[in-house]
């Protein structure tokens, strides 16, 4: 205890001393304070809170942890929480003790708009809370809070995705399994189809920032009430939606977490949702000229992408590291003859270029205006089963029927870019999400790890940078002034959130983790920034072969913290993270 200044000494000589007066063989309460790890042994530790909580908390040196033991909080405990948990305007639905190793199900609701999320494996014990919760008169939303018994004193909140009603369980198992105290709602509404905003203001409210923001507020209080203290510190994890409300909480509730890692956001959502919706026009049905099926014909695409841009990042792997280098001429695979006998397997008919062009082109308006970033080069395979895929896009049609038009009837097949200016001009709660000025979070502290996979199908990579340097300009930031508390990790080849030909696996998702480390695991990451100041100069992600984790690793890869990019430098061992530069 050399190095510790005198009245730090002084403390924890003075818990070592109080530890001493305690017997025995009793339950454990750890905690770590003046960089030693204390811990008391003792029946009833709760009364001991007022005198040693307040010391270690003024202690600069404080590790922010709190783990309690499973003998302190356990199945009374939880059932004893369910007895006297009473909150303005929330419904308790149960509260269950969970073990560890339990197979949870869940209720996915019923038809095309169901959840996909059926079961969930619990990885820690801990007391489950499951709430309905009045937001107007309107409204609702429901929510689960995951107490686990390993607890580290952190709060964390998860997203959604889509227009999705749906919590997000798999994201709570993982999260409540590293001790977070975790909570999700459903956003305001249930099931994957946007039929509850019809001539409904208030779920949409809810869906916007509302939802998230109570789940969060509620979630901190039964936590509290649960461990009998307040958490240290509060982050948050999303992905897509979750993205976008990462972001909107940055905005909008600046105090509402410390911590956000937030991938892939749906930023100027009303603009995305337009953007998702001109591809069907685009490229029509099975039936139009320029309809290209998904299969071997997308896959000739892919393939002149590469040959046209693969090698720019230094090797030809499959993957682009920067897209943005890529000026991709779709016209070098338009059939030399147009006529009927010509054999189109191997070209695209010109009215299929003039589609593929400007599915890879920015979305302008009728005065050249940008309504949205294009399709980045490299993701086109996986956009051709979903935005290209002889049909509307789903959220588009039901957002512009329920929330721009609230006309059940309005056709996808007629859309146009007045359709996109109504939309932005309709703007609801703000959905927009584009603010630049985060100087509140910033001065308290804040900090957000923002990545977005370069192959993603569903949001232009391309958005994420615009985003980054849209604040850089409102806050007059330099990028290395902004890296303070925010900075910017575009992932190559992975697709929407997860998934793809790129080192993908990195700790975002329970099923996307690989070493558990702060390098290689974005949660961890952030949490020893906020704790520690260990910011993130690269993240690093991994892929297994065939993304099977039994089968080993493929290769291992650092990505780049904006504006950098990844170059390659030894090419022939360009599976080694040490291969790659970023300049």
């Amino acid at each position: 205890m050399e190095n510790i200044p005198s009245f730090q000494r002084f403390k924890s000589l003075f818990f070592l001393s109080l530890c001493s007066l305690f017997p025995q063989g009793f339950s454990v309460y750890s905690f770590n304070c003046t960089g030693v790890t204390l811990e008391m042994k003792v029946s009833n530790w709760t009364q001991y809170l007022p005198v040693f909580l307040p010391l270690c908390l003024a202690n600069p040196l404080v590790e922010q942890r709190a783990e309690i033991d499973a003998g302190i909080i356990d199945a009374s405990a939880c059932a004893a929480l369910g007895e006297s948990l009473s909150l303005e305007n929330v419904t308790v639905n149960f509260v269950n003790y969970v073990s560890a190793g339990t197979n949870i199900t869940f209720n996915p609701g019923v038809g095309s708009s169901a959840c996909s999320y059926r079961s969930a494996v619990v990885k820690t014990d801990m007391c489950r809370v499951a709430m309905a919760v009045k937001t107007s008169e309107r409204s609702q939303l429901t929510m689960e809070a995951w107490l686990p018994t390993n607890w580290t004193g952190r709060f964390l909140s998860t997203g959604n995705g889509g227009l999705q009603g749906c919590i997000q369980y798999p994201d709570l198992a993982y999260t409540a399994g590293l001790g977070f105290a975790t909570v999700g709602t459903n956003n305001g509404h249930d099931g994957t189809s946007g039929l509850p905003f019809a001539n409904n203001p208030e779920v949409v409210h809810d869906f916007v920032d509302r939802a998230m923001h109570i789940g969060v507020v509620i979630g901190k209080q039964v936590s509290a009430q649960y461990y009998g203290t307040a958490h240290t510190k509060s982050y948050y994890l999303g992905c897509s939606t979750g993205g976008r409300q990462g972001f909107k909480a940055i905005q909008t509730y600046p105090e509402d977490f410390d911590g956000v890692v937030a991938g892939a956001p749906a930023f100027a959502f009303p603009n995305l949702t337009a953007w998702s919706g001109h591809f069907y026009p685009m490229f029509g049905n099975a039936s139009s000229a320029s309809y290209i099926p998904a299969g071997s014909k997308w896959q000739l695409v892919h393939q002149e992408v590469l040959k046209q841009c693969d090698a720019i990042d230094g090797i030809a792997d499959g993957i682009l590291e920067d897209p943005n280098l890529c000026h991709f001429r779709p016209e070098s695979l338009q059939c030399v003859s147009s006529r009927p006998s010509t054999n189109t397997a191997n070209c695209l008919t010109k009215p299929q270029v003039k589609a593929v062009r400007e599915a890879l082109s920015d979305y302008l308006d009728d005065k050249g205006n940008l309504i949205y970033p294009r399709l980045q080069p490299g993701a086109e395979i996986l956009a051709s089963n979903v935005l290209f895929a002889n049909g509307p896009f789903p959220y588009t049609t039901d957002w512009f029927r329920y929330v721009v038009y609230n006309d059940s009837t309005w056709d996808p097949a007629t859309f146009n870019v007045r359709d996109a200016i109504a939309a932005a001009v309709q703007n609801p709660y703000n959905i927009m999400t584009w603010e630049g000025d985060l100087s509140a979070f910033q001065t308290r502290g804040g900090k957000v790890l923002h990545y977005h996979g370069l192959a993603d199908f569903i949001i232009s990579s391309d958005n994420s940078p615009r985003y980054h340097e849209h604040v850089s300009d409102t806050m007059n930031l330099t990028s290395s002034e902004l890296d303070d508390f925010y900075r910017l990790f575009r992932v190559s080849g992975m697709g929407h959130c997860n998934g793809g030909l790129g080192a993908h696996n990195m700790g975002q998702q329970g099923s996307e983790t690989s070493v558990m480390d702060p390098q290689n695991n974005v949660l961890l990451r952030m949490v020893d920034w906020v704790e520690n100041g260990g910011a993130p100069v690269t993240i690093t992600g991994t892929k297994y072969v065939n993304d099977d984790k039994t089968q080993g690793v493929s290769f291992v890869r650092n990505h780049c913290r904006y504006p950098l990019r990844n170059t390659c430098i030894d090419p022939e061992n360009y599976t080694k993270s040490e291969a790659w530069k970023c300049v």
